[in-house]
């Protein structure tokens, strides 16, 4: 349902091309309305709905501007963003949904129960993200990653649905969030190795060849050690690319899509891109839970890695 109400809303809003989406003004004849880029950027403002179609379905609401931080001569904005608010929401999300279906697994352990509806669904991801993803990958004595690994993955999968609701925005399809996410990704690997081989560590850092004979160890080391410092690198671009790159492609498609009935000039032709959208919509559902899987398993499998690399 969420996914149709947000083809529903796209369409409604392209049908209404005398206005834009931001609630300003029709603009001048002749001029194209740009309905791709404010759902795929972020904004000092949001957009809440709108029962005036002159005004798009949506109107615009600006957010608190704060005085800049100075630190030296670099300048820093510190005002919210609509992707901002975006993550808030993902997060007071996660707490209420994952909160409420803990409490109802404790309640129902009491009777010899088990939670039923939402809390057994919840519970199921759960066991099924800590028994088949993150312990099978992180290796032996790993239940401490479980708790990082599932909040990782509960808050990319409703940061993703966000962008999916009607008026929401992808927080994650900005690389600045998804690389956020990568960096605190790539120090708890990175630490993991350290606590995991301890003086080992450096090996992870520097190759030294242990079998291979000291005129050949030099230039090995010498050519190996850049290339396995530039691989620490590689893992968290991956994931922050990746990651941002299949949750900006889908609203790109359908907005495209949707946009060919006015390019053409006919609606005759609607059918066609608002058939090919809905399949996209319906893809980029199962988008958004499998872009939150595949970033925990790689981080899991990461953490793993680098855990038994001194075996």
């Amino acid at each position: 349902m969420m996914k149709f109400a947000s083809l529903a809303f796209a369409l409604s809003f392209a049908f209404a091309p005398i206005a834009n989406a931001q609630g300003h003004a029709a603009p001048p004849a002749g001029q194209a309305v740009d309905i791709i880029t404010p759902h795929i950027s972020d904004s000092k403002h949001i957009e809440i709905p709108s029962f005036v179609l002159a005004e798009g379905l949506a109107r615009e609401i600006e957010l608190p501007h704060w005085a800049p931080v100075h630190i030296g001569s670099v300048t820093i904005d510190l005002s919210p963003t609509k992707h901002v608010v975006m993550l808030l929401i993902a997060a007071v999300l996660c707490l209420l949904v994952l909160i409420t279906a803990a409490r109802a697994q404790a309640r129902h352990a009491v009777n010899n129960g088990a939670p039923k509806g939402g809390a057994n669904a919840i519970e199921a991801v759960v066991l099924y993200m800590r028994n088949e993803v993150i312990l099978p990958n992180v290796g032996r004595h790993g239940e401490g990653f479980v708790p990082f690994c599932l909040t990782l993955f509960f808050f990319i999968l409703f940061c993703n649905l966000l962008g999916l609701v009607p008026y929401g925005s992808t927080a994650t399809g900005n690389i600045a969030v998804t690389a956020t996410l990568a960096i605190c990704a790539f120090f708890v690997v990175e630490i993991a190795g350290m606590r995991a081989l301890g003086k080992g560590y450096i090996a992870t850092v520097v190759y030294w060849p242990h079998d291979m004979p000291l005129a050949i160890k030099g230039p090995m080391t010498l050519i190996m050690t850049p290339v396995e410092i530039i691989g620490k690198f590689t893992k968290p671009f991956a994931l922050a690319i990746r990651l941002f790159a299949n949750m900006t492609a889908g609203h790109v498609v359908v907005l495209a899509l949707i946009s060919l009935i006015f390019t053409f000039g006919s609606y005759l032709l609607a059918p066609v891109p608002i058939v090919a959208a809905t399949a996209i919509m319906v893809l980029e559902l199962f988008v958004a839970f499998l872009q939150a899987f595949v970033f925990t398993l790689l981080v899991s499998v990461f953490i793993g890695q680098i855990r038994e690399s001194h075996h």
